[in-house]
C-alpha cells in the first residue's frame, strides 16, 4: 500500500476531509464547469478517488441515465459511497488504490477525478494519464478537477489562507506539480483541445479529449 493510501485508510483523515469538502471556496463553479464538459451522449464514467461519491451524485443529477464507476482506497470514503448509492444498481463502488495500475473495468466515454490524483508521486500521475486515454472511447473526456502547484510559496501560503490553513497544518501527502506540467503531458500521450478549463489558486480544471 503507498503512503498515501494508507493516510486515507485512516478514519480520521478521511472523516477530516469529508468535513471540509463540501465548504472549498470555489469547488462548486470548477465542479460545474467540468460537468458542462461531458457530452449529452456520456453513458459510461469512471470517478478516480472517488470519496463519498459527491462528483458522481453531481454528475448524476445532471444526467440520471449515466453508468458510473467509482474507485477509492479508503475504507471510510468507500463506506460513505455505499451509503450514497445503496439503491442505485447504475454506480459500482470498487476498492483500489491508484499508486497501482487500474484494474480492468471496460472502456469509458468519460473518466473523471477531484482533487486526488495530486496524492500519487509525479511519475505515477504521468503513467495514469497514459492509462486513462487507453479506457477513453473515441471522442471521450478526461476531467481532472485537481490541486495543482502555485509558482511561488507567496501564492502557495496565499491559497492555504484562503481555504483556512497554514503551512504547519496542510496535507503532507500532497505532491503538488505545477498545471503546464500535466497540461503537456496531457498533450504528449495524445490528448486533444487540451486545457485549463477553470481555475482559482491551486484548484484547476485540466481538461483533455480523445483523438
Amino acid at each position: 500500500m503507498s503512503r498515501s493510501a494508507k493516510e486515507w485508510s485512516s478514519p480520521q483523515n478521511a472523516l477530516a476531509y469529508l468535513n471540509v469538502a463540501d465548504d472549498l471556496p470555489h469547488r462548486s463553479e470548477g465542479e460545474s464547469v467540468l460537468i458542462d464538459h461531458l457530452s449529452e451522449n456520456t453513458r459510461r464514467v469512471l470517478d478516480l478517488g472517488t470519496g463519498d461519491g459527491r462528483l458522481i451524485r453531481l454528475i448524476k443529477a445532471n444526467r440520471p441515465y449515466i453508468e458510473a464507476v467509482a474507485l477509492d482506497v479508503s475504507p471510510t470514503m468507500l463506506k460513505s459511497a455505499r451509503d450514497h448509492f445503496a439503491g442505485d444498481s447504475k454506480v459500482s463502488i470498487v476498492k483500489h488504490d491508484l499508486s497501482q495500475p487500474l484494474p480492468d473495468l471496460g472502456y469509458f466515454d468519460a473518466v473523471v477525478s477531484s482533487f486526488a490524483i495530486h496524492h500519487l508521486k509525479h511519475e505515477r500521475k504521468h503513467d495514469l494519464y497514459e492509462e486513462i486515454y487507453d479506457i477513453i472511447n473515441p471522442t471521450g473526456v478526461f476531467c481532472n478537477l485537481e490541486h495543482v502547484a502555485s509558482p511561488s510559496v507567496e501564492l502557495h501560503v496565499r491559497f492555504l489562507k484562503a481555504i483556512g490553513y497554514t503551512p504547519e497544518k496542510e496535507d503532507r501527502a500532497n505532491r503538488l506539480l505545477p498545471m503546464e506540467i500535466q497540461l503537456s503531458w496531457l498533450r504528449d500521450i495524445g490528448f486533444v483541445e487540451v486545457d485549463c478549463y477553470w481555475k482559482w489558486l491551486e484548484m484547476a480544471l485540466l481538461i483533455g479529449y480523445k483523438a
